[in-house]
């Protein structure tokens, strides 16, 4: 018969995986692009620049932001200063390594920041970093 099944009864042993690898990737190119939607703050903040700083990122689990109208964040939602030192408290009775990740509109007064900083110390954060936004080119002095 022409249109009939083959005249062998041969087992099929391969697998053809093509379809399986063109999904996976596929699911992972569209994982890269939304991750960084997924990861974006609720709050929005102007992040000084410094042109030399290396590509590793800090993890941690509590991200503190301070806007440009001096309002604090605890992990994307507003807290009263009272409310944010028992916040960061509950967070070191849960892990004694914890770690802040401190973000502030650059048009902040200094002074401001450096108390953001004193209340994290406080709270017995001892490890802590200044989320900033690299600069694409260095600026060169002009003399």
């Amino acid at each position: 018969m022409a249109g009939g099944a083959p005249e062998g009864d041969d087992e099929i042993t391969g697998i053809n995986v093509t379809p399986l690898v063109d999904i996976v990737l596929v699911l992972l190119i569209i994982f890269m692009v939304t991750a960084n939607m997924i990861v974006r703050e609720t709050v929005e903040v102007d992040l000084p620049r410094a042109a030399n700083t290396q590509d590793k990122t800090v993890q941690g689990p509590v991200m503190l932001t301070m806007d440009k109208d001096a309002k604090v964040f605890f992990d994307g939602i507003e807290v009263a200063p009272d409310a944010l030192m028992s916040k960061m408290k509950e967070a070191v009775v849960k892990d004694k390594e914890v770690r802040a990740i401190i973000s502030a509109d650059q048009s902040l007064n200094y002074g401001k920041v450096m108390g953001l900083i004193d209340l994290v110390k406080e709270a017995g954060i001892a490890k802590f970093a200044l989320n900033i936004q690299k600069e694409a080119k260095p600026k060169t002095a002009s003399p």
